[in-house]
C-alpha cells in the first residue's frame, strides 16, 4: 500500500502567528504517528517561518516513524542540517528565496551537474534521496542520471484539472510513473493532493510508494478532527 506522509508546516504556521507553543509542533508529529500515518515530512525554510531547524531536530529525537526533510539544498543551512539530522529521506525542492510554496520541479537536464553532486553528498551520509519532477518523460529521465534514488512528481497540475476531466489531468503522470519503473526509480508524489483527488491518484499510479500531504489534510482536521481527517486519507490509499 502506497504509504501517506504528512507534512506538518501547517501546524508551524499557526503555531507561529500567534508566538508561544501552541499548538505543539512535536505533538502533532507524534500524533501523526499515533494516528496511523506512515512518516512525517518538514519542509524548513531559511527564515524559519513555519518549521522551525529547533523543531526539525527536535522531531527527529521522538518520533519512530519515517521522517521526510524536503527543502532547498542550494540554501547552505538546509544542507547542514540535514547531515545532520539524518532523516530517512531527503527531497530536493527546487525553491526560490522566500517562495510561498513549491510550485515547480526540477529541470534535471539542465542541473544535472549540480544534482549529481548535491545527492551524492546526501546518499554518501546514507541519507535516501527524492528530488521535485514535473510530469515530463525527459524530466524522468534526466533524474536517473543524477543518481537519486526518488523522484517526487509534483502534482499541483493534476489537482488543479481533475474536476475538468480526470483522464486527462492524471495522463501525463502513468506516463511518467511508467518511465520511472522502467528505470529503477521509486515514485513519491505530492502538492495538492485530497480527499477528492487522492484515490484516483493512487489506483492508477503504478509503483506509487509514497504521498506527502499537508495543507488539505489539516484544513480537513479543522472540520473532521485530526485523528479521523488521518484515517480517512489512509482509506484513500487502500
Amino acid at each position: 500500500m502506497t504509504k501517506l506522509s504528512i507534512n506538518i508546516n501547517k501546524f508551524a504556521t499557526l503555531r507561529n502567528s500567534r508566538g508561544g507553543d501552541n499548538p505543539n509542533v512535536l505533538k502533532a508529529a507524534l500524533d501523526a504517528e499515533r494516528f496511523g500515518a506512515d512518516g512525517v515530512t518538514v519542509h524548513p525554510r531559511p527564515d524559519e517561518r513555519h518549521i522551525r531547524y529547533s523543531d526539525v531536530r527536535e522531531i527527529k529525537q521522538a518520533i519512530k516513524t519515517e521522517f521526510n526533510i524536503e527543502g532547498n539544498s542550494q540554501e547552505q543551512k538546509f544542507v547542514d542540517l540535514v547531515l545532520e539530522v539524518k532523516p530517512a529521506q531527503v527531497t530536493l525542492v527546487p525553491d526560490a528565496l522566500g517562495q510561498i510554496t513549491s510550485n515547480h520541479g526540477w529541470d534535471t537536464i539542465a542541473h544535472k551537474d549540480y544534482l549529481v553532486d548535491i545527492i551524492s553528498v546526501f546518499k554518501n551520509a546514507g541519507i535516501r534521496t527524492s528530488i521535485f519532477v514535473d510530469p515530463d518523460v525527459r524530466m524522468v529521465e534526466g533524474a536517473k542520471a543524477t543518481g537519486t534514488d526518488r523522484i517526487e512528481l509534483y502534482t499541483e497540475g493534476y489537482a488543479k484539472h481533475f474536476a475538468e476531466k480526470k483522464e486527462d489531468a492524471i495522463r501525463p503522470y502513468v506516463e511518467a510513473a511508467k518511465a520511472a519503473n522502467e528505470l529503477g526509480l521509486g515514485i513519491n508524489a505530492g502538492h495538492d493532493l485530497d480527499l477528492q483527488n487522492l484515490k484516483y491518484f493512487a489506483q492508477n499510479i503504478p509503483g506509487l510508494l509514497e504521498v506527502s500531504i499537508g495543507h488539505a489534510l489539516v484544513c480537513d482536521a479543522i472540520y473532521l478532527g485530526y485523528e479521523n481527517a488521518v484515517q480517512m486519507y489512509k482509506r484513500q490509499l487502500q
